[in-house]
């Protein structure tokens, strides 16, 4: 597994998403409060904390509980919220370690569907349906993990040409575009959410 991906918009933080699994799937994981850019550094920033050039799941789920909030809480944090989401990212390798020898390719390698991928990245720890279709696309779209039914697996995530996810970013336009794509998601919810229901008619 490696590619060219734009996720972080940091050459070095792109560079370790593009050829390291887990980098990817602890990215996805801090996507989440913060923006996509801020979370997807965020794999780099450990490892470089950690003293490697990679991530592995063994070490990080052995890792002391309390040092590993402090490796994530140090200026500037990895996340908004760096316990939580600490405590999130050694559940996800304690649960790789425990279910595929820490080694998450074991979640796609030899999958015959894009249901079983979806739903074995269902299981993970910090992964719900959203997280797991985006994730999916992610694979198909940008790294080539593309199962028989990977885009219908994905939902709307798995269009072609659609700006929704962090799927879809290669680059600042991309990245404009998906966030544009956010925010009018967002305020769509938030009109039709302040819309009254309309009262029932009693004649």
């Amino acid at each position: 597994m490696s590619t060219t991906i734009r996720l972080a918009q940091q050459p070095e933080a792109d560079e370790l998403l593009g050829r390291s699994p887990l980098a990817a799937l602890v990215g996805m994981l801090l996507d989440q409060q913060v923006p996509m850019e801020w979370a997807f550094s965020g794999p780099y920033t450990i490892a470089v904390r950690m003293g490697h050039d990679d991530l592995d799941a063994g070490e990080i789920a052995a890792y002391d509980p309390e040092a590993f909030v402090a490796l994530l809480s140090d200026k500037p944090a990895v996340h908004r919220y760096p316990g939580s989401m600490a405590r999130r990212v050694q559940q996800l390798c304690q649960y790789l370690v425990e279910h595929y020898d820490g080694d998450p390719t074991g979640i796609w390698r030899d999958v015959a569907t894009g249901a079983e991928v979806r739903n074995r990245l269902n299981a993970l720890p910090g992964f719900g349906t959203q997280k797991s279709q985006i994730f999916l696309a992610l694979l198909g779209k940008q790294y080539g993990v593309q199962p028989k039914g990977w885009r219908e697996a994905a939902g709307a995530y798995g269009d072609a040409g659609s700006y929704r996810s962090a799927a879809d970013i290669t680059g600042p336009e991309s990245l404009a575009k998906v966030r544009a794509f956010k925010q009018e998601a967002k305020r769509a919810a938030k009109a039709a959410k302040a819309t009254p229901a309309p009262t029932p008619r009693t004649d």
